[in-house]
């Protein structure tokens, strides 16, 4: 039987290892996280979501609360279309989070930007170019765009001398998306250099509707193989979506995949960002914990714990810090469900909204659990300690587990209680 590391990934004329740790926001994908994975050969991803927050974080810069100065004025209007985005600051935020990266990158691997079309910041359009071109300004190996269908990002960047340098890649879900994406991109004579195929067992946002049960990621990357052949297409195909061992990722490897895309193994690893409390709350997760909501704001289903704080949730929209959902008309679904409730119950100090959540603040906080499907097996990757709790994990770890596994097999680590004696 082969192994992961039997393979590997060729993008332009290099190869690496052919794995791919997926981009999780706000910043759960850390810098940490990435870097070890270009240090070990693989690909790495950073998240741009909420970036000027992340950036106050890691550089102690001021970027949100300058932003909440300038708009306290309206914090108790419901309506919050004056609030934008300084685009100078915003690219500043970003080239920080992306050139600290970059400056810090050892190894033969690369190191992507996840960048969501979903986050349309009051101005859709130039908020999303900012955050590509200052990505690239900054020497991100690549951009892997996600959460939309992305039509006209290619354009966005079309004039920036990296256009052609750079990697660039897509996340589908389906051979009708990514049909739709290559037409849109056909007149600029530049393909993606690599497209993830992710399937319904995927953590966070989900590219299929509540009958995402009805799917499977092998028959998409079936459907895709095929129209690619058909087409004489020869572009990466990375799976991703429920990848949780070697031995799944060697399957889809020995059927043509160039790479996967992993994550859920690694939230609980040290380099995660996910505070230590939210990590124990995943691994010590059933599969009855697990559930996939309408309460995103996006639109997208959501797969998440069942117990995160995020649901009924009532807090006052957060948009004079953050608006990273808000549309082009500074409108967003959580703003209308919260003024909804407020106004159904004029008497209340607090209000429960049941059907959305007001996704920047409890991102950022930590407090939206979202995870993929197969969370509830992380606890047969690890130890559980005396204290109830369970060992956490390096990266190198699980990287090097997925590279090397065989047989179905999981590597535990060395139990920290007798390592420590």
């Amino acid at each position: 039987m082969k192994r992961v590391d039997d393979f590997r990934l060729r993008l332009g004329n290099k190869d690496y290892v052919p794995i791919m740790i997926g981009g999780m926001g706000v910043d759960i994908s850390t810098s940490e996280l990435a870097l070890e994975a270009a240090r070990l050969g693989g690909i790495g991803h950073i998240s741009d979501a909420m970036v000027e927050d992340v950036s106050d974080r890691k550089f102690d810069t001021s970027y949100v609360k300058d932003k909440t100065k300038t708009y306290k004025f309206n914090i108790n209007n419901m309506d919050k279309a004056v609030v934008q985005f300084d685009l100078s600051r915003l690219a500043d935020a970003t080239r920080r989070h992306v050139g600290a990266t970059m400056e810090a990158k050892r190894g033969d691997g690369l190191i992507f930007v996840n960048c969501m079309e979903k986050l349309t910041m009051n101005s859709p359009r130039e908020t999303l170019r900012t955050r590509l071109t200052a990505a690239l300004d900054a020497g991100i190996d690549g951009i892997t765009m996600s959460a939309g269908l992305h039509l006209g990002s290619f354009a966005l960047i079309a004039d920036h001398p990296r256009f052609r340098d750079a990697k660039l890649g897509i996340i589908v879900s389906s051979v009708r998306a990514l049909q739709i994406f290559l037409r849109k991109v056909a007149k600029l004579d530049r393909l993606p250099d690599f497209i993830i195929v992710e399937g319904p067992l995927a953590g966070g946002h989900l590219g299929f509707g509540m009958d995402w049960a009805e799917y499977d990621l092998h028959t998409i990357m079936d459907e895709i193989h095929a129209y690619m052949r058909a087409e004489k297409l020869e572009i990466p195909l990375i799976a991703a979506g429920g990848v949780f061992t070697g031995t799944d990722a060697a399957g889809f490897l020995e059927k043509g995949a160039a790479g996967v895309q992993v994550a859920t193994r690694f939230t609980i690893t040290h380099e995660c960002g996910l505070p230590d409390k939210v990590k124990q709350e995943y691994v010590r997760a059933t599969e009855d914990d697990i559930i996939v909501n309408g309460i995103s704001p996006t639109g997208y289903p959501m797969r998440m714990l069942k117990s995160t704080p995020a649901i009924g949730a009532g807090i006052r929209p957060g948009c004079e810090s953050y608006g990273y959902l808000l549309d082009a008309t500074g409108n967003c679904s959580y703003i209308n469900a919260y003024n909804r409730e407020v106004l159904a119950n004029p008497d209340s100090k607090t209000v429960v909204v049941m059907d959305k959540t007001c996704l920047c603040t409890h991102m950022r906080n930590f407090n939206c659990w979202t995870c993929g499907h197969y969370t509830y097996r992380l606890k047969d990757t690890t130890h559980k300690l005396a204290d109830g709790n369970y060992q956490m994990l390096s990266a190198e770890h699980v990287f090097q587990d997925y590279q090397f596994s065989v047989d179905n097999q999981i590597a535990l680590p060395v139990r920290q209680e007798i390592a420590l004696a």
